[in-house]
């Protein structure tokens, strides 16, 4: 039979792996809670940077825009092309692969 104090030993060296593991992991909870107003803040500037490029590209692309550029002297030799130059191609669907 064993002693009474190893048992007790082993009692307390168990509580105290427990407790430690308990403690690791509300630091790695308390760490991922402390990053996640920094990643909101980062997901916040992609999405106003998104927006903010997606205006940029609508203001370029705006007809007036296109026909201010139209007008320019770096622009003057684009012409329209004429009907008997435009060439159009049949859609179809996905091209299936190879066998």
């Amino acid at each position: 039979m064993k002693p009474p104090l190893f048992r007790i030993l082993i009692c307390i060296l168990v509580a105290g792996l427990t407790l430690y593991a308990h403690i690791e992991k509300n630091n790695e909870l308390v760490e991922l809670r402390l990053a996640i107003p920094l990643l909101n803040r980062d997901v916040k500037a992609a999405q106003e940077e998104n927006m903010r490029l997606q205006y940029e590209i609508e203001r370029f692309e705006s007809p007036v825009h296109l026909m201010e550029l139209a007008r320019k002297p770096e622009f003057s030799h684009l012409k329209y092309p004429r009907t008997t130059d435009v060439i159009l191609l049949p859609q179809s669907g996905p091209v299936e692969a190879a066998q």
